[in-house]
This record gives C-alpha cells, sequence and structure tokens, in this order.
C-alpha cells in the first residue's frame, strides 16, 4: 500500500471511525493492489463525508461542500477540460489572485502541479467530496458537448443554421442557450453578455456589480448563437445594422425569468446583453430591506408621502434606481389612488398599476404619453426616465398640477441632478418649486454574513479612507472579506445600497433659483444633515455590512 494513505487512515482514527476497520481495509488494499479509498468507500467502512473530513484533516487544509454550492463560473473555466478529466479537480473560485481548487485527494502533488501549469496561476486546495465533483464534471462535460455539437452542425451546413433549425427544442444551439441563462440565473447574474471579438464571442456574466468571463465561443457559431437569441427576443433576425430590444421570458427550475435583451452592432459584429429580471417570486416592495439607514429612510419617506412635487432618483445604469422607485410605489399604492407609470422597458408588472410601455417604433415616447397620463386623472405618476427637455417639462408641470412624480436621472451625485434639469431648459425657479427631493445611489457589495472577519483598523487606512471625522467617530473595529463556500470564496454575497438624500430647502430652492453651482448646494445639503455616498457607505462598513475597500470602489 501507498504509505502517503498513512496521515489520512490515522486522520480516520482520530475522527472516530473502526480502527479495527481501518486497518483490515489497508490490509486489503496491499494485498489487492485496490484503492484504500475505494475499498473504504465501497466495503462502507466509512461515509464520503468521513473520507472528506479525514483527508483535510491529515493535511491541515480546509474541506468545502458542494451540495448546493455555485463555483464561480471563471474559476472553472480556468483549469483546462482535460486536466478536470485527468485529475478530477475543479476551479471552485478566485481570490485575490488565488485559485481555490476542488481536489478529492490533497496527497496528489501531480495533480496540483499540472493546475498551477495550466492555469499559471498560486493554487489553494479545498477538499470536497468524489461524488459532488463527479456530478459537476458530468455538468460540464455536457456544456462542453454541446459547444462541440454546436460548432459540427454549423461546419456542416456552410450558409449556417436556419430558423427552423435554431427552434427545435433539442437542437445543440437550444441546449447550449438555455445552459447559458439558467447557469446565469444560479449564479444571481444581474446581467449576460455576449462580446464578438476578432477570433472569438466572450460570454461573461455580471455578478454582484462585477463581470466574470465564463467562456469564449468560436467564431463559426457566432451567428446561430446570435440568431437563436434574437429569435427568442422577438426582434428582427435579418436587421444587423441598427441597436434593437427585446424580451425573453424563460422557466428556470420552476421559477419564471424575465430577461430584457438589447442589441449594438459593433465592428466584429452584434453584441447582446441580456438584463435578467427574476420575477419568479415577485419583486419584494419592503423598501426596509433596501438598506437605507433610519436617518436616510426618514428624510426620503418625508418626500414621497406628500400629495404633490417630485422626487429624482439618481445615478448610473445598474445602480438600482428601478428597484428603489418600485419599492417606492409599494409604499404609497392604495386602492384608493391611481398609479399610473410610463416605462422603457417594464421591467416588472405590478399588480393594481397601470404601466405604460414606450413604443419609439409607433410614436409612443415619454413626452407623446405623457400628455394622455395626465388627462387619465392620476394620482401618482412614474416616468421611467427622464432623458430630454420635454420629458422634464412635462414632469414639472405635473408635479406643480397636483401629481406626486417619481422618476430617474444620470447624474453623479445629488444636487447635481438641480443642475442637470435647468441645462434641460427648465427654468430655474420651476425646479426649485417642483422638486422636492433627490436621492442619488449606488450598489456595493455586501459583506458575507458566513465568513467576514472583524479587524482593527490602522490610523493610516482611515484617512486613505478619507473619513468623515466631522460624522462619523473615528473606528475601532472594522470587517473585511475571507471568502467561504457560501460567497464562492470572493467574501461578498448580495450587494447594499449606498444612499445621498437631499430634500429640496428654501435654501437650496433659492440657491437653483440664483442657478447656484452644484458644488454650492452640496456645501448647504451638508450643512442641513445630508450625508454623501462616502459617509453613507463608511457608516454601513462600520455596521458590518460591506467593506471600506469596497466603499472606495463605487464612491468616491
Amino acid at each position: 500500500m501507498d504509505q502517503t494513505f498513512r496521515p489520512l487512515l490515522d486522520a480516520l482514527k482520530q475522527i472516530g471511525v473502526d480502527a479495527q476497520a481501518v486497518d483490515a481495509a489497508a490490509a486489503e488494499a496491499q494485498r489487492t493492489g485496490r484503492p484504500v479509498r475505494a475499498i473504504l468507500i465501497n466495503d462502507q467502512v466509512v461515509t464520503e463525508e468521513q473520507l472528506t473530513l479525514a483527508a483535510a484533516t491529515a493535511f491541515g487544509i480546509n474541506t468545502l461542500d458542494l451540495v448546493g454550492y455555485t463555483p464561480d463560473p471563471t474559476a472553472l473555466k480556468r483549469i483546462p477540460l482535460p486536466v478536470v478529466l485527468r485529475h478530477r479537480v475543479l476551479g471552485l473560485a478566485i481570490n485575490d489572485g488565488e485559485l481555490v481548487v476542488g481536489i478529492t485527494d490533497p496527497a496528489d502533488v501531480v495533480a496540483l502541479d499540472d493546475v498551477r501549469a495550466a492555469t499559471g496561476m498560486t493554487v489553494r486546495p479545498v477538499v470536497v467530496a468524489r461524488s459532488e465533483v463527479r456530478r459537476i464534471i458530468e455538468k460540464l462535460q455536457r456544456e462542453d458537448s454541446d459547444l462541440g455539437d454546436l460548432a459540427d452542425a454549423v461546419l456542416d451546413d456552410s450558409t449556417g443554421m436556419t430558423a427552423q433549425q435554431t427552434s427545435t427544442d433539442d437542437a445543440p444551439i437550444v441546449r447550449y442557450v438555455n445552459s447559458l441563462i439558467e447557469q446565469a440565473v444560479m449564479n444571481r447574474a444581474s446581467d449576460l453578455h455576449l462580446e464578438p471579438t476578432e477570433d472569438d464571442m466572450r460570454v461573461r456574466y455580471r455578478i454582484d456589480g462585477v463581470l466574470h468571463e465564463v467562456d469564449l465561443v468560436p467564431r463559426g457559431v457566432m451567428a446561430a448563437l446570435t440568431s437563436r437569441l434574437k429569435i427568442m427576443s422577438g426582434v428582427d433576425i435579418t436587421e444587423k445594422r441598427i441597436p434593437q430590444n427585446g424580451r425573453i421570458t424563460a422557466l428556470i427550475r420552476d421559477r419564471t425569468v424575465d430577461l430584457r435583451t438589447a442589441t449594438l452592432p459593433t465592428v466584429w459584429g452584434e453584441k447582446i446583453v441580456l438584463r435578467v429580471l427574476d420575477t419568479g417570486g415577485g419583486i419584494d416592495l419592503d423598501i426596509g430591506k433596501l438598506g437605507f439607514t433610519q436617518h436616510n429612510l426618514d428624510r426620503f419617506s418625508a418626500s414621497f408621502r406628500k400629495p404633490h412635487g417630485m422626487v429624482l432618483v439618481t445615478g448610473p445604469t445598474g445602480s438600482g434606481k428601478s428597484t428603489t422607485l418600485y419599492s417606492t410605489l409599494g409604499q404609497i399604492s392604495k386602492p384608493e389612488i391611481n398609479v399610473i407609470t410610463v416605462e422603457d422597458p417594464v421591467e416588472y408588472r405590478l399588480r393594481g398599476i397601470n404601466q405604460v410601455q414606450v413604443n419609439a417604433k409607433a410614436g409612443l415616447t415619454f413626452a407623446a404619453v405623457l400628455p394622455a397620463i395626465l388627462r387619465s386623472d392620476p394620482d401618482v405618476v412614474l416616468i421611467g426616465e427622464i432623458r430630454d427637455g420635454n420629458t422634464a417639462q412635462i414632469a414639472v408641470e405635473a408635479s406643480l398640477t397636483g401629481h406626486l412624480v417619481l422618476s430617474t436621472l444620470h447624474t453623479n451625485d445629488a444636487p447635481g441632478a438641480v443642475t442637470r434639469l435647468t441645462e434641460m431648459g427648465i427654468e430655474p425657479f420651476l425646479v426649485g418649486s417642483s422638486l422636492d427631493c433627490v436621492l442619488a445611489q449606488r450598489l456595493a457589495r455586501r459583506l458575507c454574513d458566513w465568513c467576514k472577519e472583524a479587524y482593527t483598523p490602522t490610523e493610516e487606512e482611515v484617512m486613505a479612507a478619507h473619513w468623515p471625522l466631522e460624522d462619523l467617530a473615528f473606528p475601532t473595529l472594522l470587517y473585511r472579506p475571507v471568502g467561504c463556500r457560501n460567497c464562492a470564496n470572493t467574501g461578498y454575497r448580495g450587494r447594499i445600497a449606498l444612499h445621498e438624500v437631499m430634500p429640496i430647502s428654501p435654501e437650496i430652492e433659492s440657491l437653483t433659483i440664483r442657478r447656484a453651482s452644484a458644488g454650492e448646494i452640496r456645501e448647504v445639503a451638508l450643512a442641513q444633515g445630508m450625508y454623501d455616498l462616502r459617509a453613507d457607505g463608511l457608516a454601513k462598513a462600520v455596521a458590518g455590512l460591506t467593506s471600506v475597500r469596497e466603499v472606495s470602489r463605487v464612491a468616491v
């Protein structure tokens, strides 16, 4: 028997396995030449869980339970499939440039050396159960086979796959697209990017705000993949010169998932982005779950509970503005009031609310539909986005005529919304009298509750974070990411919003009428109790919700 297994056998005895049974298995391995692991499992001397724990104990490394665990797609793809199949190893996560590798036998130094050579990365092994490794590898083989079948099908048909071929349920392209979408949903991705390059098509998922590359599609397959997604989205499959928008509804493991599709012509072909809108459980309209501090929630709630006025939510694309607005509607929507929205697109269908989908081809633009909405006796109007002067003018007039108007605007901070409206051509006195509150927000990754680690920060670290000592006391305890099986070893799971709430006070209204700069408005707002995005984020770092590094990443 190979003596490298002696530490494993000793560890099995340490965790309480019958010593005589272990020695008998070792003697059987010595006599027959069979692997001792196989004898221990097949003869039911130990359970797979005991064998995994003992292997980790013997070599002083951690175990990782793969049941219900979703490996990082980027890490999975990092190890070439032939190496995965040869050594039964899996890339599970990438943490600070280190590849976390699942392995059943930590004594197999050849496997770890091959992984290092194939990836060029530092490797950190964790012990995993053989059956779970087998399950994931079989899934990888199926996906690889689907892509190979797809490439073969395209090679067999020099004209490319037809619409009829791409709609057959068992066609390779259908299986591959379904697998991509399912994997995106299971990995909690918010967006799925398919980006053509000179040689291939890159597939990336945005998970917790960060893009991860998960696959490379051969260029010969790109046309078939693009056609399949365009057919599913209901857009013109023959039009490749202009951007198009569509929608896909998919059933993923008994969950209904909507995907908003956008195509964009590039020099190498059409880029496709799918925004994942998981409607399976319905949108949670509890505004208390959006990460507001009590201070900010009180200031914001005071504005949207008024019968009229304009409330704006600002921030870049993907910062959670729509979710905040829907949650706001959930607080104010009642049977006795009439709520009408105009959106492009309607991301979530809400019961009891009249939602209008913009249709530019039919002439149903924001500016065109808003007058009709105002003639429909609304109490509350939600405008998906103020994009131009006409839409802004109608929104302002609606708020001045007794309606509560909710909308979004693309600005970097709350004070910038005031100057943005005046730049759109709205008279400053109208902006000052109609605007009631501006909420700016960003999304930061939330620390994993299972593995975050408390530590005492140094003075240099606090100063480097531009800590607002006038608002927040010097921190004696902060938290940092560690990584575990619940967060794919990233240290983060989910996201939390950082907020900046600026009610329009008489002083700010006066500054608006005088066309004051955003900087002047900011100074007054801060003096009146506004916490800027960074201060709100650092307060959440003190509470252990996120890290100082993450706050610095998303809030300047």
